[in-house]
């Protein structure tokens, strides 16, 4: 289940990280073509891993299940990033209004593949747990804990999605700040934190634990551990034939207590308050408090983080290497890189930071049951129990508990010495003490980031591969590489600027932003060997006889003075000066320059990088 959520949060990365296309590069019969060759391909893999070895144990079983499970994600990143799957998945009814819906189509194809996963495995699971499910059944057990956890997240999406609907600017505007859209998921948390245990409990079909001798057992322990709930609910995880129990909830209540019929039927009346006393030890320590915690950790971990790995990405010249080589659009490479970025982090984190303190809660809920029940055995029964019964998995380790074997031994190591107890709570109190300055310490390096952390020349260079890109598209449209030379003039590259407006003049000779730019090129370059006052005069010309905007006037009237043509200049520049709303200072400023002294080289000029609005700039 720990894996399954781990796996939909990047899920989630993958199809809400970059943006949609306009139109696809890919025709959508090929794309479809590809994609149910793909989950043939899948398919047929999945069969042949779980079939490859004649050795089955729970081990493997575990281990080829969650081998396929990333490579399902790997295969739906193809289909989103490679597949144009994002602008397909756009074109569906509504989801213009509701991006929510774009995302849970996308959802919807990685449970294809965990569905094609499940059906290979389902002969292998039988003969490793002995449990003789349906497909159907097998299927819809899976499915059910997957959406349980997909839950939260559909809640909070459809609630964005309707707030941008909404007829409240100031909302909109808020979501749009930093720190709108993470402090409404909290409140949204918050909200669910309380309610989302009942909506579980009726989508795994839990009813009741009916009266009887083991639900007034269970009753009265936890009444003599002060353990309030709202019910005690028999959980048919896997046709209820998995062994296992659970508490669900933060307060009384919206508590449950979630045990198997086969856990039930497996177990003696003192071992399953054994189980039950292990339970309460999550809610005495506040682990399900603290797991919520954990997760807004993370969260705040990816907002601090978001900034220097797109720093990272943009000024990696394997990025570009990889644009050049695969053809597809900048922007969906960065998405793709940044969605893998992520996810390294997030398994890094949840495998290593969050499995930690799992570990380490699972062995103080064992403490607590070791501490009811004045003994260990009831618990280590239990557990030798589980083990036989779930495909001798004594020694199969987990990431998140510890094996059943190192519990064990664990448990029977405090009884023989008392003060591993307390020294093992210390661990975890110091451990917490530490990830909350750690996090805190996270929280004041977002809050004083600069917001331009980037920085211009990473920009730049993501912004030429953008309309390097578009000019691969579209060699005909004469506007992209106009707009290569305005990035081009912007960072000082004069030759490449003026080589790129005089390809955009080729194919669009009455562009008379290009022949405008191209004329202050001539006019003002650093570079005084690419300055032609000649030239500039003639292509000012002709951008003014096609539109007599202020700026293009004041090149028009610059070029009239470099040729010594001052009242020419001084002419043009008042009639610029009279239609202008802006910059006016500017252009009484060039009127008084125009007066006072000659055209020559080492004019100085204003500098390249002004922003394009500006007159006397690159416009």
């Amino acid at each position: 289940m720990y894996n399954n959520l781990i796996y939909l949060l990047v899920v989630i990365l993958i199809l809400t990280t970059g943006g949609v296309p306009e139109q696809p590069q890919i025709p959508w019969p090929v794309a479809l073509l590809l994609f149910g060759a793909k989950g043939i391909f899948f398919n047929q893999l999945a069969r042949y891993f779980f079939r490859r070895n004649p050795d089955d144990t729970a081990a493997r079983y575990l281990a080829v299940e969650q081998r396929l499970s990333i490579l399902a994600i790997v295969f739906l990143a193809v289909d989103i990033f490679l597949l144009e799957g994002r602008y397909y998945l756009s074109r569906l009814p509504l989801a213009e209004e509701l991006p929510v819906l774009a995302h849970l189509a996308g959802i919807l194809i990685f449970f294809g593949y965990l569905c094609l996963i499940w059906l290979a495995g389902l002969p292998s699971y039988r003969r490793i747990f002995t449990r003789f499910l349906t497909a159907r059944s097998f299927l819809a057990a899976n499915l059910k804990i997957n959406l349980a956890i997909l839950l939260p997240w559909l809640i909070i999406s459809c609630l964005f999605d309707l707030i941008q609907l909404a007829p409240f600017p100031l909302l909109k505007e808020f979501l749009a700040s930093p720190w709108g859209e993470p402090i409404l998921v909290l409140l949204s948390l918050f909200g669910l934190i309380f309610f989302l245990p009942l909506a579980i409990v009726r989508l795994w079909g839990c009813t009741p634990l009916p009266q009887g001798p083991a639900r007034t057992r269970i009753e009265e322990f936890c009444r003599s551990q002060r353990l309030r709930f709202a019910d005690i609910l028999l959980w048919p995880l896997f046709e209820g034939r998995m062994l296992t129990a659970g508490v669900m909830g933060l307060t009384g209540r919206f508590r449950y207590l979630l045990v198997t019929p086969a856990l039930l039927e497996a177990t003696t009346p003192e071992e399953i308050e054994a189980v039950m006393a292990h339970e309460l030890g999550h809610v005495k320590r506040y682990h399900l408090q603290l797991y919520l915690f954990l997760f807004l950790g993370f969260g705040l971990l990816a907002q601090v983080s978001s900034a220097p790995l797109l720093l990272l990405l943009l000024s990696s010249d394997l990025l570009y290497q990889v644009i050049t080589l695969t053809g597809k659009a900048p922007d969906t490479i960065l998405a793709l890189a940044g969605a893998f970025i992520l996810f390294a982090l997030m398994l890094v984190y949840f495998r290593f930071i969050f499995g930690f303190f799992m570990r380490n809660f699972e062995r103080q809920a064992d403490l607590h049951a070791l501490s009811a029940m004045g003994h260990a055995s009831p618990l280590i029964r239990v557990f030798e129990k589980i083990a036989l019964l779930s495909g001798n998995i004594r020694d199969l380790p987990s990431w998140h508990h510890f094996g059943l074997g190192q519990r064990i031994d664990f448990l029977r190591r405090c009884e023989t010495n008392p003060g591993r107890i307390p020294r093992h709570h210390r661990k975890v109190h110091l451990a917490l003490l530490l990830y909350t300055l750690v996090m805190l310490t996270g929280a004041l390096a977002a809050w004083h980031m600069p917001q331009d952390l980037l920085g211009e020349a990473p920009k730049a260079r993501f912004v030429e591969a953008l309309i390097r890109q578009k000019i691969r598209e579209q060699p005909d449209n004469g506007l992209w590489l106009q707009l290569l030379g305005d990035l081009h003039y912007s960072l000082d590259r004069e030759e490449e600027a003026l080589n790129a407006y005089g390809q955009a003049l080729r194919l669009a000779p009455a562009n008379t932003e290009a022949l405008n730019n191209l004329a202050w090129l001539l006019l003002t370059a650093k570079d005084t060997r690419l300055r032609n006052p000649e030239q500039a005069l003639i292509l000012a010309q002709k951008a003014a006889a096609e539109n007599r905007t202020p700026h293009i006037l004041d090149t028009l009237a610059t070029a009239y003075w470099a040729n010594g043509n001052r009242e020419e200049a001084l002419a043009l520049e008042t009639e610029a000066l009279a239609i202008t709303r802006t910059h006016k200072e500017f252009y009484r400023s060039q009127m008084e320059k125009f007066r006072a002294g000659r055209y020559s080289s080492s004019t100085r000029f204003p500098d390249a990088g002004q922003d394009l609005e500006t007159p006397g700039g690159n416009k």
